[in-house]
């Protein structure tokens, strides 16, 4: 099963062609360009690339996973929205998985481990693995307001987990073959829902009561 996978939950922007058998997930190319200002630009060339880097026509592809967050608003629609267009262009099942599995899935810890990424607002997206497997999250917080009780390491956006104090491991950004092995490709996906965790900051304007 040939994969493509898109990320764009962080500053960084991912792109990547994934080969899955029975063996597992093979990453035959990625890209990852971290620019917090530039996924929109730099997601479908990054993309192409890695399909030129592959060695494989967009139409090969066999299903579309995506990275759905939590992340902010405007980068994180980017990726949706190419994932959605790409699989609804090519017939193919399109699988959100959470973006911090990707970082969570990736890093060789034993013991708890929290993967914390920049929610601005000097607040954090967070979630806690055992294994590689989420046990609790995502959310989000403010750093001072974590409880690392039990946590033994931390993972994701360096400037964010070296203050917490405790080892820091992993990648900093999503892996592709991590956001793979989150996805289950043998079972229909679950709705394409992005994970803001935030309410959304406009709001309906109040009602002008017109006297009677």
């Amino acid at each position: 099963m040939l994969v493509l996978v898109l990320d764009t939950a962080t500053p960084a922007v991912t792109a990547a062609v994934v080969r899955v058998d029975g063996a597992g997930g093979r990453l035959l190319a990625a890209r990852v360009t971290v620019d917090a200002r530039a996924h929109a630009e730099v997601l479908t060339p990054n993309l192409l690339a890695c399909l030129v880097e592959a060695g494989v026509q967009v139409q090969e592809v066999d299903a579309v996973v995506c990275g759905t967050g939590p992340g902010p608003y405007t980068g994180l629609r980017v990726g949706m929205a190419t994932a959605a267009a790409l699989g609804d262009a090519l017939g193919v099942a399109v699988h959100g998985v959470c973006s911090l599995d990707g970082i969570g899935g990736a890093t060789a810890s034993t013991g708890e481990l929290l993967v914390v990424t920049d929610a601005r607002r000097r607040e954090v997206y967070a979630a806690r693995y055992t294994d590689g497997r989420r046990t609790r999250g995502p959310w989000v917080q403010r750093p001072a307001e974590l409880d690392l009780t039990g946590v033994t390491t931390v993972a994701g956006a360096l400037a964010l987990a070296t203050p917490l104090g405790l080892p820091v491991l992993g990648p900093e950004h999503p892996d592709p073959l991590a956001l793979v092995a989150a996805a289950d490709l043998g079972s229909a996906p679950p709705p394409f829902t992005p994970l803001y965790l935030r309410r959304p900051d406009a709001v309906e304007p109040a009602r002008v009561q017109v006297p009677g």
